[in-house]
């Protein structure tokens, strides 16, 4: 009976993670992969700290919020750090990686983080905000749709990634403050 629970739950947390296997996961990942997703003693300040850097520079903060057991938060911090996403990044955003658990099953971290800015509930991992340096999140409607990160190309993340460095600040986002 344990056993069929510990399984069940680790098929439940796998499956948040990303909407299911693609056809390379037998073999090895079509996407490069990384463990950024660190515990920090002060997820919140981090985050702050990301928010002032942001507003010192002209640029917007880039909240990638995962787990470093999850493929899908592995290949977005992984293509985050090649050579191409991380001049983007050093252009136009101040990264900050925020480990939140396993939220889906209850075993969630640093919640607050995502709430702070709108994100009331995260199903699954990654998820990423892209905040103004006031704090404003720029896509809460599409936050959650990074869960496939791994099957996604290059260029498609890339592209989403250019647009939401320029995007409007939806008129009926929350204030963060």
């Amino acid at each position: 009976m344990i056993r069929a629970l510990i399984a069940g739950s680790a098929a439940l947390a796998l499956a948040a993670c990303a909407g299911g296997p693609g056809p390379e996961s037998a073999a090895a990942p079509a996407h490069p992969e990384a463990r950024s997703y660190t515990v920090s003693d002060n997820a919140m300040g981090d985050v702050d700290a990301a928010l002032s850097r942001a507003a010192a520079n002209g640029k917007r903060v880039l909240l990638a919020m995962g787990g470093n057991w999850c493929h899908d938060s592995r290949a977005l911090a992984g293509w985050l750090e090649t050579p191409r996403f991380a001049a983007l990044v050093a252009e136009r955003y101040e990264l900050v990686f925020v480990n939140v658990g396993l939220p889906q099953t209850g075993d969630g971290h640093n919640l607050a983080v995502p709430r702070r800015f709108g994100l009331a509930e995260l199903a699954g991992t990654p998820a990423l905000l892209v905040l103004t340096a006031d704090g404003q999140a720029v896509n809460l409607d599409t936050a959650a749709s990074w869960r496939n990160t791994a099957n996604r190309s290059e260029d498609a993340i890339f592209a989403e990634l250019t647009s939401l460095a320029e995007a409007p600040v939806p008129a009926s986002a929350p204030d963060s403050e």
